[in-house]
C-alpha cells in the first residue's frame, strides 16, 4: 500500500466516523422521541478505488410484526379503558349495597315507610314520609335514567371528535406519503418523515385499527381490519353528525342518530360483520347504539314493575280501571306502545304528593278516595305494602324468568351492573397488561443507549486510528521531502 491509498484510505475512515457518530448521536438524543426508530451507518468498500469504505446510507431499523402486534394492543387498550369506564360510571349511578342512596336503598326506604305508615295510620306525617320516600325512588330512577343518558351524549360527540381527528391524520398521511419518494430522490433523509407517518399511523390505529401495507417508493397503503381502504394514494374521507343531545328512544334504524359514512358509503359499526373492530371509535360506537340502550332497558324494566305493581287490579279498589296508580309515567298509566326511557319519565302520582299540592291521606284510603275516611283504617297501606313483596313476573328476562319481588328485581340490577363492571374492569387490566408487554418489547429493539455509546466508544477509537495514520503519512511526507 502506497502513502496515497493510506491517506485516501483514512480519509474516508474519518469521514464514515464522523457521520457514524452523528448517526450515534441522534439515536441517544432520540431514545424517548415516540416513532424514533434506532438508525445504524451503512458502509460499504470504495468501488472507485477499491480500498477504505464509504457511507453508503442510514438504515432505519424496525419490526413491521412488533409494532403490528403492538398497535393491535393499543387498539386494544383504547377499547376496553372506554368499556370499562361506562361501565364503572352506571354502577356509580345505581349505587352499591353500602350506598344509603342507592336504588336497592330508596327501594327499601319506601317499603319501611309503608310498613312504619300502617302501624299508626291516622299520623299524618307518615303517610307525608311514604310519599317523599316515593318521590326518592321515582326521583333516583329519574336521575339514573339521566346519567345514562348523557354518556350517551357524551359518546355521540366522542364519535364526532375522533372522526374530526381520523380524517385530519389520514390527510396528513397522504401528505407525508406524497413527500417521501420526493426527498428521497432529492438526495435527502426521509427518516424524519418516516417516524413522523409512524407517529400519524398510531394515532390512527388508537382510533381505527388499521393494518399497514408497504407499497413502491416507501410508500404505504393503510387499511382498516374490517376491510375499509383508508389511504390508497389518497386519503378516505369519514363523515358522521354529531346530535349531541341524545334521547332514550333514539336510535340509527329511526334515523333519529347518525351512522357512520366512509366516502359517501354507509359503514357497519356493529355486529359480527362491523367493518370498525376495536379501537376507540368502535368503543364509542358500542356504548351509544350497544350498551346503553341495554342498560336503559334494564332500567325501564324496574320503572316499569314499579308502575304496574300498584296498577294490579283489584288493588285499589277506589280507582278506575284508567287511573294511574301511585306510580306513572309522567302522570299517566303505563303504556307498553310507549318510547323507550321509562326511568326517565316515572314519577309519584302528584294526587299523594304533598309537596305537589296532593293529599298523602290517599295513600290510607285509597287513591280515588273523595274523603279522608276511617283514620284507624290502615288495609290500604297493607295492600302496597303487600304489592311490593308480591312475586311477579318481570318483562325483561335479562333478569331470569321466574317471578320476582320488587326488591329482588333491584337487586338483580344491581348485581348484573356490578358484575358487568368487574368483567370489564378485568378485561382493562388485561388489555393494560399486554400493551404494557407489546410496548416494551417494541422499546427492546429500539434505541439501547447503553449500547449506542459503546458504539460510540468504537467511534471514537476509528476516528483516533484514522487521525493517526494521517499523521504518520504526513511525517513520511515530511521526511522525504526533507532527504
Amino acid at each position: 500500500m502506497n502513502m496515497s491509498t493510506a491517506l485516501n484510505n483514512a480519509i474516508g475512515g474519518l469521514t464514515a466516523a464522523s457521520r457514524g457518530a452523528a448517526v450515534v448521536s441522534g439515536n441517544i438524543a432520540n431514545a424517548l422521541t415516540p416513532g424514533y426508530a434506532r438508525r445504524s451507518l451503512e458502509l460499504t468498500t470504495n468501488t472507485i478505488s477499491g480500498h477504505g469504505v464509504r457511507s453508503v446510507g442510514v438504515v432505519r431499523h424496525q419490526d413491521p410484526v412488533l409494532t403490528a402486534n403492538r398497535r393491535s394492543a393499543d387498539a386494544d387498550l383504547s377499547l376496553q379503558t372506554a368499556v370499562s369506564g361506562f361501565h364503572t360510571q352506571f354502577e356509580r349511578l345505581v349505587g352499591g349495597p353500602d350506598d344509603s342512596t342507592s336504588l336497592a336503598a330508596r327501594l327499601a326506604d319506601f317499603d319501611g315507610s309503608l310498613i312504619t305508615a300502617a302501624s299508626l295510620p291516622d299520623s299524618s306525617e307518615r303517610l307525608d314520609q311514604v310519599a317523599r320516600t316515593g318521590r326518592d325512588l321515582a326521583d333516583k330512577l329519574n336521575a339514573t335514567s339521566e346519567g345514562l343518558r348523557q354518556m350517551r351524549s357524551d359518546a355521540d360527540r366522542a364519535i364526532g371528535k375522533q372522526v374530526d381527528s381520523l380524517n385530519q391524520a389520514l390527510k396528513d398521511l397522504e401528505e407525508i406519503n406524497a413527500k417521501i419518494p420526493a426527498v428521497k430522490y432529492a438526495g435527502g433523509d426521509i427518516g424524519a418523515l418516516l417516524d413522523q407517518r409512524q407517529v400519524l399511523i398510531d394515532q390512527v390505529n388508537q382510533i381505527l385499527p388499521v393494518n399497514v401495507v408497504p407499497r413502491a417508493n416507501d410508500q404505504v397503503s393503510i387499511y382498516s381490519d374490517g376491510g375499509l381502504i383508508l389511504l390508497e394514494g389518497s386519503a378516505a374521507e369519514f363523515s358522521y353528525t354529531t346530535t349531541g343531545d341524545t334521547k332514550p328512544h333514539m336510535t340509527v334504524d329511526n334515523g333519529l342518530l347518525s351512522g357512520l359514512t366512509l366516502n359517501g358509503n354507509s359503514v357497519r359499526t356493529l355486529g359480527d360483520n362491523a367493518q370498525i373492530r376495536g379501537g376507540a371509535l368502535a368503543a364509542q360506537f358500542l356504548i351509544r347504539d350497544t350498551l346503553a340502550v341495554e342498560v336503559q332497558s334494564n332500567l325501564d324494566t324496574v320503572a316499569q314493575d314499579l308502575i304496574e305493581r300498584f296498577e294490579t287490579p283489584g288493588l285499589d279498589p277506589t280507582a278506575l280501571p284508567t287511573d294511574a296508580g301511585v306510580f306513572t309515567d309522567a302522570g299517566n298509566r303505563f303504556d307498553p306502545a310507549a318510547p323507550a326511557g321509562l326511568a326517565s319519565r316515572i314519577s309519584l302520582n302528584q294526587i299523594v304528593d304533598p309537596d305537589a299540592g296532593g293529599q298523602s291521606w290517599r295513600l290510607r284510603v285509597g287513591l280515588g278516595a273523595a274523603a279522608p275516611g276511617d283514620p284507624g283504617d290502615a288495609s290500604q297501606l297493607h295492600a302496597f305494602s303487600a304489592i311490593l313483596s308480591a312475586a311477579r313476573p318481570v318483562a325483561n328476562p335479562v333478569f331470569g324468568t321466574g317471578d320476582m319481588r320488587a326488591s329482588d328485581l333491584t337487586e338483580a340490577l344491581m348485581s348484573k351492573t356490578g358484575a358487568d363492571a368487574h368483567t370489564a374492569n378485568q378485561r382493562l387490566v388485561f388489555a393494560n397488561s399486554t400493551q404494557e408487554e407489546m410496548a416494551r418489547i417494541e422499546a427492546e429493539q429500539g434505541v439501547d443507549t447503553d449500547q449506542e455509546l459503546q458504539r460510540l466508544i468504537q467511534i471514537e477509537q476509528t476516528y483516533a486510528a484514522n487521525a493517526r495514520l494521517i499523521s504518520v503519512v504526513d511525517e513520511l511526507m515530511e521526511t522525504l521531502l526533507r532527504l
